[in-house]
């Protein structure tokens, strides 16, 4: 029998995964129908809040706004929230609490998403799970602990890790303008092409990037690519890569949680002196130049 057929041409392939929830702090489920406000706080960890009906104001360090019947909020770690109601319709929200490292969070910040039909079922899967695994708090938005449910049923808990996975990857995937069928039927094969290029460099700004590993990732030479790339942008592969990178950096020096050192390090730079140079060549200004230029006064 040959090596083909006992199977030892088989390849194992690793999967990635870039969002990777390991925790959960706190879910809780509320329905106020008179006046109430939750003192403002800040935590080191992620805070998603959905509003199931009614309308929901959300104060942020930076923002006023009001979620209303399938919208949601994802507050990043340390950042001060507060949610008020105006006392007058029910609301219904749920809040769940989680930690993650995935840099790709990052461009769920500071902005309310509307979900879909498809992502609201997320979080309805994810109530339903969390019923069955944890004595679930009802309008209780204080709590600080979950308590295990009795007869807790099993695998309740990777149930709610995979779908709060899925539904954070599926709004990663339109704010980087993702979709099934992104590009129109009748563009041409070199600006399907560009557009696929594009959106996968989007997902790479927080990696070290190889414009030689791009390309044998996407299963071209780096001649063809680079010529398809360029025609429709007018840019390099590599330049467009640099301009988000520099782009995630002017976004994390002005929220101040993050020292030069530590953005050159997230952004994959070799070395903190090389990332200045960078964003000085692209921006005019160094690192410190620009932080003093946006600091509030």
């Amino acid at each position: 029998m040959s090596r083909k057929e006992l199977g030892y041409d088989y390849i194992a392939h690793d999967l990635t995964n870039i969002i990777d929830i390991r925790k959960i702090i706190i879910m809780s489920y509320n329905e106020m129908t008179e006046k109430f406000e939750y003192a403002g706080e800040k935590h080191n960890f992620w805070e998603l809040v959905y509003v199931d009906e009614g309308e929901l104001t959300v104060e942020t360090d930076k923002s006023n706004l009001t979620l209303s019947k399938g919208e949601c909020i994802l507050h990043k770690p340390n950042e001060y929230h507060m949610h008020k109601t105006d006392g007058v319709c029910k609301v219904g929200f749920f809040v769940l609490c989680f930690t993650c490292t995935s840099p790709h969070l990052h461009i769920l910040r500071d902005k309310k998403h509307v979900l879909s039909d498809k992502l609201r079922r997320f979080i309805q899967s994810i109530i339903s799970e969390a019923i069955k695994v944890y004595d679930l708090p009802n309008n209780a938005p204080y709590e600080r602990h979950l308590n295990r449910a009795p007869g807790e049923l099993i695998g309740g808990q990777q149930m709610i890790r995979t779908y709060l996975e899925q539904l954070l990857i599926l709004l990663v995937r339109e704010q980087y303008n993702i979709r099934d069928n992104v590009l129109p039927e009748e563009t041409t094969a070199g600006e399907k092409l560009a557009g696929k290029m594009k959106a996968a460099l989007k997902m790479m700004v927080y990696r070290d990037f190889s414009v030689e590993e791009f390309c044998r990732d996407m299963h071209y030479s780096k001649a063809y690519l680079s010529k398809v790339f360029l025609s429709e942008y007018g840019v390099t592969i590599h330049e467009y890569m640099t301009k988000l990178k520099i782009r995630e950096a002017k976004l994390l020096i002005r929220e101040q949680s993050c020292n030069f050192n530590q953005i050159s390090d997230m952004l994959c730079f070799s070395n903190p002196l090389y990332f200045s140079r960078v964003f000085k060549k692209s921006t005019g200004m160094s690192p410190s130049q620009y932080k003093n230029s946006v600091k509030p006064e």
